[in-house]
């Protein structure tokens, strides 16, 4: 190990030790991390009476001995991410961490003796051990490719040395303090600050990981180091490939500044629920461990109590399944099942003793074997669970609440759950797709956001890390189902430009129950162009499930090329156009995305246009049918679109698009309606209601003022939705339509016509 650059350390040896006095305190007695002396007292007297902590232990007991007959083994690393090396650190560390609390809980010090014995193997590895020979990663590690990786295996780590503490002599202790734990605690910060100092998911594992070892160590130099992060004023201008790094301690790093900086007042998290799930590990770990160490510096309350509030958040980000929605990078399929949510559902009720986590710990079926997850396991035993409802709700984002946000309009029971995103960047997880939406029926995807181009671990694709097709496809605009303007991506597709701006909210209503409405608009995707969208959930007579409306208005400057696009998911029934199939396999466009989708069918203006003045479209998906009805112009084209061009690795999945193309036109507004109707049974090969009940979807009324849209089913029942385009507040309204006077006062409002 290098010689340490003291200089570069965030406080002075003599105030380090000042801190320790008035922070540290008397040490506690190991375990004092997640899991504390008191809870594995409780927990041996009941050992045996809480069924589903008995079960967890007994899983968890039967995973850690098949892992120890094989023996321990720490091979020199080589591996990105699903190679062999990689995959057998991780297992390691965890299997260290659940061998820990199989010792304090059991008694055995069979399982000490394992944690132990590969403790020592590192200690010996890691002193002439270089940087990981893999390249790639803007902060090497050094047992894994990237610091993130071996900030995971100190963050895990750490409660395993937590657990074992005191079986150890002193003079153990000190050799694994010495030569393992204080050089990898060193590197991921000192030696890497470009991947310590930052607000972002990589530098909330650094600086948990460093702080829990300084916590188990006691050592207050490393602990104030991961709350307050390094003061990098003598490190130049080196700055990683994300926007950079926090340099000086006054721009505010490290665990604290995470904590207080990357979520929004309403627990949104600016890089998605994604990474929100996974970041709430060390983030509810690091501050259970304050809590637990009786450091005088809390986590749990900081900032109006973000990390509970955060757990709420998290989990109402997710479908009838569980399924997290797929914003920003994605990996589609996590869900409420993941490791990181059972240890915020249990960390969480341990500290606010909410009945709703309870009744998804039962879904989970499994607890944390420490004091959060015995509470879980006793309160269901006794039968404290309660059911946790989702309504609709606006979450905004950023520390100040006023970096755009999200909405979820979701019908009685999650029939329909609309996601509309109006965020900012997420800072280097973002997507360019302002105004996006997606669309999910009882858990299943009708309209989808792509997710990310990753295979996570596994290694024949690309090292099981991020694709190039993730730039080229998935964080481009037309991935997304959203206005794409000349072919060309919100921002030009540059973070540099899209991480100063954000969409800003015009309103959010859901206390009516005929409709729930939101409205958001983007200034700065492209040059002297406007873009304001409202999407609603209108409950319409005689419909079995609300109906999506959707208007998109654009103002611009010059004439443009407005591409809309719908990412469906199923199967094509039928379109009232003329549809001239592509024989060719043409791609839609060179860039932005555009050159990776070929081209299926498209009506062009010579064709026959749609019937009226609407196009439909109606298509088919996990046995239900829905139909996309859409106001049309002469002129206006019509694509179906499939990916797969450009991509001879086969990194992209085959998924189809529908797309509305208008061209050379400057002021514009798309009007579109989705409606949920009818199913298929291939028992029974019975269609029922395969056609949608609306007949007619209509622009009534168009002024600089308002908007009037009117909906009309084929039983001849009428709804009407007027929309005030100047004010956003609750301004008076009167508006002549066909000789009557409408009244109404707020932005919009939405009225049911007698047949």
């Amino acid at each position: 190990m290098p010689p340490l650059n003291w200089l570069v350390i965030a406080l002075p040896l003599f105030a380090s030790l000042t801190w320790a006095q008035q922070s540290l305190g008397q040490p506690s007695a190991h375990p004092q991390l997640v899991m504390t002396s008191s809870d594995v007292a409780q927990i041996r007297t009941k050992l045996g009476q809480v069924p589903l902590f008995d079960s967890s232990l007994t899983r968890v007991r039967a995973e850690v001995d098949a892992e120890m007959k094989l023996g321990i083994d720490t091979p020199e690393p080589q591996d990105y991410s699903g190679g062999y090396t990689h995959e057998r650190h991780k297992k390691n560390y965890a299997m260290a961490q659940k061998a820990g609390a199989l010792y304090q809980i059991l008694g055995d010090e069979k399982y000490a003796r394992y944690v132990r014995d590969m403790l020592v193997q590192y200690a010996t590895m890691y002193r002439n051990l270089p940087l990981h020979p893999k390249p790639r990663s803007y902060a090497r590690g050094k047992l894994f490719w990237q610091c993130l990786n071996d900030a995971n295996w100190l963050v895990y780590m750490s409660q395993a040395y937590d657990a074992i503490y005191e079986y150890l002599p002193s003079s153990e202790r000190e050799t694994l303090e010495t030569e393992l734990f204080r050089p990898f605690a060193d590197h991921i910060s000192i030696a890497s600050p470009q991947f310590f100092n930052r607000i972002h998911n990589h530098s909330t594992w650094g600086t948990a990981a460093v702080g829990m070892i300084g916590l188990v160590m006691h050592d207050e130099e490393l602990i104030q180091r991961a709350l307050y992060g390094l003061d990098l004023d003598n490190f130049g201008n080196a700055r990683d490939n994300d926007g950079g790094f926090i340099r000086q301690r006054g721009e505010a790093a490290g665990f604290f500044a995470n904590l207080d900086r990357a979520f929004s007042p309403d627990g949104y998290y600016t890089e998605g629920p994604y990474y929100q799930r996974y970041a709430m590990y060390p983030f509810l770990v690091f501050a259970q461990s304050l809590r637990n160490s009786n450091f005088s510096e809390q986590a749990f309350e900081r900032n109006d109590g973000m990390l509970l509030k955060a757990v709420e958040t998290l989990i109402q980000l997710s479908d009838q399944d569980g399924e997290f929605f797929a914003l920003n990078d994605a990996q589609k399929g996590m869900s409420l099942q993941a490791n990181e949510l059972v240890t915020a559902v249990d960390i969480a009720f341990q500290a606010n003793q909410d009945p709703r986590l309870l009744g998804i710990a039962q879904t989970q079926q499994r607890v944390l074997l420490d004091g959060a997850g015995f509470a879980v396991a006793k309160a269901i035993t006794s039968e404290q669970a309660q059911p946790f409802t989702k309504p609709s709700l606006h979450l905004t984002d950023g520390s100040d609440g006023v970096q755009g946000g999200l909405a979820l309009l979701r019908a009685p029971n999650e029939a329909l759950t609309l996601v509309f995103k109006y965020t900012s960047q997420g800072l280097s997880h973002g997507h360019y797709d302002k105004l996006s939406f997606s669309l999910h029926a009882e858990g299943a995807e009708v309209l989808q956001d792509y997710g990310m181009a990753r295979f996570v671990n596994i290694g024949q694709k690309g090292g099981g890390n991020y694709l190039p097709e993730n730039t080229s496809w998935a964080k481009q605009s037309i991935a997304h189902n959203t206005l794409v303007i000349n072919e060309t991506s919100h921002f030009e597709g540059k973070y540099e430009i899209g991480s100063k701006h954000h969409s800003t909210l015009e309103f959010f209503n859901v206390r009516e129950k005929s409709a729930q409405v939101v409205s958001a608009r983007e200034d700065n995707a492209y040059p002297a162009t406007s873009m304001r969208r409202t999407m609603a959930l209108l409950n319409m007579t005689g419909m079995d499930t609300p109906v999506v409306l959707d208007i998109m208005e654009v103002q611009s400057a010059s004439n443009n090329q407005y591409d809309l696009p719908f990412h469906y998911l199923g199967q094509v029934i039928s379109t009232n156009f003329a549809n001239d199939a592509d024989q060719q396999r043409r791609q839609l466009g060179e860039t932005h995305g555009y050159q990776h989708l070929f081209i299926e069918g498209r009506s062009e203006t010579k064709l026959p246009q749609p019937t009226g003045s609407n196009s439909k479209f109606t298509w088919m998906n996990e046995n239900r049918f829905y139909t996309l009805t859409s106001v049309t112009e002469s002129g206006d084209e019509q694509y179906f679109t499939r990916l797969g061009a450009n991509d001879p690795n086969f990194n992209l999945r085959r998924d189809p698009m529908f797309m509305l193309r208008r061209k050379d036109t400057k002021d514009t507004i798309f009007v579109n309606s989705i409606e949920a109707h009818g199913s298929y049974s291939p028992i029974t090969e019975l269609a029922q209601h395969a056609v949608g009940k609306i007949a007619k979807l209509e622009v009534i009324h168009k002024s600089a003022d308002y908007l009037a849209i009117g909906i009309e089913t084929d039983s001849g029942n009428k709804s009407m939705f007027f929309l005030s385009r100047k004010s956003s507040g609750g301004e008076s309204h009167q508006l002549e339509i066909a000789g009557k006077q409408v009244s109404w006062s707020g932005p919009y409002y939405f009225i049911k016509v007698a047949n």
